[in-house]
């Protein structure tokens, strides 16, 4: 059973796209998380699972060769529909899974454990989930674990995206201090200290260049044309 799209689903993949995660390099921070996991829940598979439009994409993964799948196979694409985890514990007696492609074949997933993975803004992202290949239930202590675990996938992608935001912020200083302020009629340059100055003492001052001075061919026919020519002697002198 494909899970439903969320209400407000523009608003939730906004901020996904806005973290810049998605298809990018393996990380060791993220793959430590997924290990984790794996070997607190004794379970074989565990992921960071991002539910983007038509898939689900695996920022770290262990005991999973593929770095996706189809959005409409997804456990992850139900687990976002709501802010507590979602746990699955024999997938073949549970109707919206038994007919799942990942529970007929492999990697026949029987037992599941996703947490929404819900930033600031309160969408959840998609989840750090563990699987296995038997029906089982976790404990109290590898679920807080397990919650715990996704608090830290949560902080490395805001970390993500803080440094997005200051990446952009310095890119937008280095343009704007590209952009002279000079006057319209003068032609001076306004320094950052707010002091108006010619254009040679200005590029002196912040480049060491010095200027040599001459006359352009355009300045020089233009200059001949505004001199004022002799009138002529009347007598003929």
């Amino acid at each position: 059973m494909n899970a439903p799209i969320p209400h407000k689903e523009a608003e939730r993949l906004a901020p996904l796209h806005e973290y810049q995660v998605l298809d990018t390099q393996t990380e060791q921070t993220y793959e430590d998380i997924v290990t984790m996991a794996s070997q607190i829940c004794e379970a074989p598979m565990a992921m960071v699972s991002l539910v983007a439009e038509a898939r689900q994409w695996f920022k770290a993964k262990v005991g999973l060769a593929e770095p996706e799948t189809s959005r409409d196979m997804a456990f992850c694409a139900h687990a976002i529909l709501e802010p507590a985890p979602l746990v699955v514990r024999d997938a073949t007696k549970d109707k919206r899974f038994a007919d799942n492609a990942l529970v007929q074949r492999a990697p026949h997933i029987r037992f599941y454990a996703g947490i929404p993975l819900i930033n600031p803004e309160g969408h959840a992202l998609g989840t750090l989930c563990i699987m296995d290949r038997q029906p089982r239930e976790l404990s109290a202590a590898q679920m807080q674990a397990l919650q715990a675990l996704s608090r830290q996938v949560l902080s490395l992608l805001e970390l993500r995206r803080i440094s997005t935001h200051l990446a952009d912020a310095l890119d937008q200083v280095k343009t704007l201090q590209r952009l002279l302020p000079i006057c319209a009629w003068c032609k001076r340059i306004r320094d950052d200290r707010g002091y108006w100055d010619q254009v040679e003492g200005y590029i002196h001052r912040t480049t060491g260049i010095d200027f040599t001075h001459g006359i352009c061919p355009e300045c020089s026919r233009k200059m001949d044309l505004q001199k004022p020519r002799k009138k002529p002697d009347p007598e003929g002198a």
